[in-house]
């Protein structure tokens, strides 16, 4: 596969999201099996996955608004919290007017 044909959330994983896709993959989509590949409970690896499909579905976004997918990609991996996100967005798009 050419490497400009390589979409754009694919190549913005993190070596861990992408293994762990990798994973989900071979397992063929199986939570329990990917719970006990991590020695995790299964709502845990909802969660991991909850949160890998918010960082793809935010990756698509990022070519409209940069700064905006960037800062809820921070709250997405609990840097900061959804509200601060909120406001610090918020704020940007004022500014930007």
């Amino acid at each position: 596969m050419e490497l400009d044909k390589i979409p754009h959330w694919i190549l913005s994983l993190e070596l861990e999201d992408a293994a762990f896709l990798r994973n989900f993959v071979l397992r063929s989509g199986s939570l329990k099996e990917i719970a006990k590949l991590y020695s995790v409970s299964y709502p845990t690896v909802r969660l991991r996955l909850d949160k890998l499909i918010q960082k793809i579905e935010l990756s698509n976004q990022q070519e409209e608004e940069p700064f905006s997918a960037f800062i809820k990609g921070l709250a997405v991996d609990s840097r900061i919290d959804v509200e601060t996100a909120k406001l610090i967005i918020e704020k940007y798009k004022k500014e930007k007017e």
